[in-house]
């Protein structure tokens, strides 16, 4: 090989590297550049590579000469892209060879799975603190509707009872929230219209922003079905509605829109928690007062809040979080002080049209529910929940209910009792998550291995989801969630095993 030959070898090398290379002479001016760092400085808006270099590029220069050693990951940043620079001096030449490497997508999967990674800690714990709470309120709301079912009460005594059964609904509301947060509420979805869920919704929302609030919905038309649990899109609508109208408090103006958005691979770049393909996009944009960086960053944490206390319990966004993310979509939040806020939602768009909405239960028959005295029977049923004051209060409302009951703290208490009474139980009554080693789930397995007939109410604190993801069970028949009234529990009882009943008749 000539000498010739190796030269232009050598040189194939930088004019062939798909990542920018200049050479810079003691002075800052280039005297080289490939077709990388042409490409890059066009897809930036500038007419020469140069123009994107740091700023202080000829001090650079100057101190990677004097000193002989290289400069490494200088980072510049422009239109939200982040470009690493790495400085080799030659000194004999007097010249500097610059490798640039963009790291914008590097550095936002790594942005991002801190976030992730951060959230889901949060979530976890969330759950947990759901599912202690959850115990604690049903035995708190259990007596307390117990007290007011017997009748013996003064008008006073009463109302307070009544206070107290009120106070932990609200407080199961809130844990609720936190499910929710932590995606791991029960859905209940279907195909549907965005646009009919959020024309339904309007008039309240109208209602909750108040006459000082300017609202306006502009929908897109023909636009593609989703599948969604209506209720809980409902309560993202509510909650960013109230965030908005709570950061523009002397008036201004609150606009929703929905529109079909078709993303391309490259928006993962910018946001990783993007993906590319069909979705129908909700943006919520308001006049209000706008939000800090900072501010944005822990937009989405329970608990966090910037209003002042006893305004706001820090759960409305992070309830909003959790359900976009449990639809499998995401959020993008455009805010600056003093300029307003847009969250732009994503859902993916269904594969089938949108189905009509079914109509909502009439207050009057949820009110029915909840008044109604309790069903009854004759039938043996088996509880099996670990905590003690939970488990002696469901025992005493089955009982109430005349019921025959036999009670175990574990799985393994469970399956010693199975063995002594199993020719006389109907019901297992179970909590999901236990200790001693058997699941609520493991336990009705082997139960209903040895009786198929057996039937199986599950109970918890979490929701089937955070359960156990291969139970397909659906909330109202096997499954009840705590916090529970009395009524509920003896309705659930009686309604499985009345159903037990019709399916031996139909055989």
């Amino acid at each position: 090989m000539t000498p010739e030959e190796r030269i232009q070898k050598l040189a194939a090398f930088p004019r062939m590297d798909p990542n920018p290379v200049l050479e810079l002479g003691s002075d800052g001016a280039m005297s080289y550049c490939n077709d990388a760092a042409r490409h890059l400085a066009a897809s930036l808006g500038a007419e020469s590579p140069a123009a994107i270099l740091p700023p202080d590029i000829k001090a650079i220069i100057i101190e990677c000469l004097a000193s002989g050693q290289n400069t490494m990951n200088l980072q510049t940043r422009l239109q939200r892209r982040t470009i690493s620079w790495s400085f080799i001096p030659l000194v004999e030449s007097q010249t500097v060879h610059c490798y640039g490497t963009e790291i914008t997508e590097r550095l936002n999967l790594e942005a991002q799975l801190r976030y992730s990674v951060k959230m889901e800690a949060v979530g976890q714990l969330a759950a947990g603190v759901a599912h202690d709470f959850n115990n604690i309120l049903t035995i708190i709301q259990g007596h307390a509707d117990l007290l007011v079912q017997t009748g013996r009460l003064d008008d006073t005594n009463e109302r307070s009872i009544r206070k107290i059964s009120g106070a932990a609904e609200r407080a199961g509301q809130l844990i609720r929230q936190l499910l929710m947060f932590s995606r791991k509420q029960v859905m209940q979805q279907r195909q549907a219209d965005l646009n009919q869920i959020i024309d339904n919704l309007s008039p309240m929302l109208r209602g909750l922003v108040g006459e000082h609030v300017a609202f306006e919905f502009r929908p897109a038309p023909n636009l593609p079905a989703v599948c969604v649990d209506v209720g809980m899109i409902e309560q993202v609508l509510v909650n960013l509605a109230l965030n908005s109208r709570d950061a523009m408090p002397a008036g201004g103006k609150l606009a929703l829109a929905t529109s079909p958005q078709t993303l391309d691979p490259v928006v993962s770049v910018l946001n990783p928690e993007a993906r590319p393909g069909s979705f129908v996009c909700l943006s919520v944009a308001d006049s209000g007062c706008g939000m800090s960086p900072a501010t944005i960053s822990h937009l989405f944490e329970p608990f966090f809040t910037t209003k002042e206390p006893g305004k706001g319990t820090g759960l409305g966004l992070a309830t909003v979080y959790g359900i976009v993310k449990q639809h499998q979509g995401w959020v993008v939040v455009d805010s600056q002080e003093g300029a307003g806020s847009t969250f732009t939602l994503f859902f993916p768009i269904a594969s089938k049209p949108a189905e009509a909405a079914a109509p909502p239960p009439s207050p009057a028959a949820e009110q029915e529910m909840s008044t109604a005295t309790l069903a009854r029977g004759e039938e043996t049923i088996l509880v099996v929940e670990d905590e003690p004051v939970l488990r002696e209060l469901v025992v005493s409302i089955l009982e109430l209910c005349g019921y025959k009951v036999f009670q175990a703290p574990n799985g393994v208490a469970a399956l010693a009792v199975w063995e002594e009474h199993k020719s006389e139980i109907d019901l297992l009554l179970t909590d999901m998550v236990m200790p001693e080693g058997i699941s609520g789930r493991q336990l009705a397995a082997r139960l209903q291995a040895e009786d198929p007939g057996l039937k199986v109410i599950y109970t918890s604190g979490y929701s089937p989801g955070m359960a156990g993801k291969d139970i397909a069970l659906l909330e109202g028949f096997n499954f009840l969630a705590k916090p529970y009234p009395p009524n509920r529990l003896a309705h659930v009882v009686r309604e499985c095993l009345d159903a037990n009943r019709q399916d031996e008749g139909k055989k």
